[in-house]
């Protein structure tokens, strides 16, 4: 594995791309070389293109100020030869997202993307390091579709299910058939702040366009099995759920209620005990962005809360609470991830991190 990665960030400009920004600024082994972001903004430094719109709390760092807007389409091969890879967090229509990030591989430049474009591709990994780093072996699949020596398409998951479906993933074995979820999800994981979007503060919103769905169904992906080059997805646990936009800046919190297999059912001190003593590839790898302890379980009763635990571990870790019996399902929790952080350009930067130390970037 080589020490420096030189990273492009395409979709530089929006909320996932700044917070990719503000990632690279002192990272261990990725150095920003090139922002791509739509033709509006290309031609102009970074600094010129996000002003008056910058979302971080940071300042926009040091290394990005200066950086020239490249055209994400128009500047697509000279992007490519100035780095080793990109994460892609552009705005586009799902067709042309996949067919921007299938062009960039054909280009022998790895993607990672935040994008749910590409999530169903069939020989696209859709990796959480800590659940399903195994996945990544679909890349070779991948490039003999492509024609690439290099270049593929990774993405990472919906941001709503980094929260409960790494505190479900550790108790499988118990046979858990059923889950049910709701799921209170930050503003930023619309790219909005409360100066962007006033109608939201002192509200909440029982709908998120497609968000149900993809907690529903892209857990099977990351559950499924590769057998002959293809993902057999996983047919349990069966979940359903139910998605709110609530006036929080950020951190997804989930309620969740799970029923096991007849006559399998764990007790809450081994629930406890898997959920801390929980790790990954990730933690086996000591990836820099990795957190030393991925599941956080809370005894006190009003814990998790999202302003106090979302940045735990630099917000790479999921904190989970009051677990208890339940009077229809056996068991129920709470469970926060931050949604930009470990559920989005953190997510995939992790992902980024283990691509490199596995040799496939």
């Amino acid at each position: 594995m080589r020490k420096e990665y030189r990273v492009g960030i395409i979709g530089g400009t929006g909320m996932v791309g700044q917070r990719f920004v503000t990632l690279m600024e002192n990272h261990p082994w990725f150095r920003l070389t090139a922002i791509a972001a739509s033709a509006r903004s290309a031609g102009r430094t970074y600094s010129e293109a996000v002003e008056g719109r910058w979302a971080m709390t940071t300042p926009i760092p040091q290394q990005a100020k200066d950086l020239v807007v490249l055209d994400a389409e128009a500047d697509a091969e000279k992007l490519a030869g100035m780095v080793d890879f990109v994460f892609c967090a552009v705005d586009m229509k799902k067709d042309e997202i996949r067919a921007l990030e299938e062009r960039y591989a054909k280009l022998e430049c790895p993607v990672v993307s935040n994008n749910s474009a590409n999530r169903w591709t069939e020989d696209v990994p859709m990796v959480v390091p800590e659940i399903n780093a195994d996945h990544i072996r679909i890349i070779e699949q991948q490039r003999k579709r492509l024609g690439t020596k290099r270049g593929f398409v990774a993405v990472k998951s919906n941001c709503s299910l980094q929260s409960y479906v790494p505190a479900l993933h550790p108790l499988l074995k118990y046979g858990l058939e059923q889950a049910l979820v709701c799921t209170y999800q930050a503003i930023s994981g619309a790219g909005k702040t409360f100066e962007r979007w006033p109608e939201m503060v002192d509200n909440c919103i029982p709908y998120i366009g497609g968000e149900e769905e993809k907690s529903e169904k892209e857990p099977m992906k990351l559950w499924a099995k590769i057998e002959d080059g293809k993902f057999a997805l996983a047919t349990a646990p069966a979940i359903t759920a139910q998605c709110f936009r609530v006036a929080c800046q950020d951190g997804h919190m989930a309620a969740c209620f799970m029923r096991f297999r007849e006559g399998c059912k764990p007790t809450m001190e081994q629930i406890k005990a898997d959920w801390a003593n929980f790790s990954g590839r990730a933690q086996e790898l000591a990836l820099p962005s990795a957190p030393k302890q991925f599941l956080h379980y809370f005894e006190e009763p009003d814990r998790p809360q999202t302003r106090l635990d979302r940045m735990l571990e630099n917000g790479m870790a999921v904190s989970i609470g009051r677990l208890r019996p339940d009077s229809q399902y056996d068991y129920k929790f709470v469970c926060l991830s931050h949604n930009t952080l470990r559920g989005a350009a953190g997510g995939s930067v992790l992902l980024a991190e283990l691509l490199c130390a596995e040799g496939y970037i």
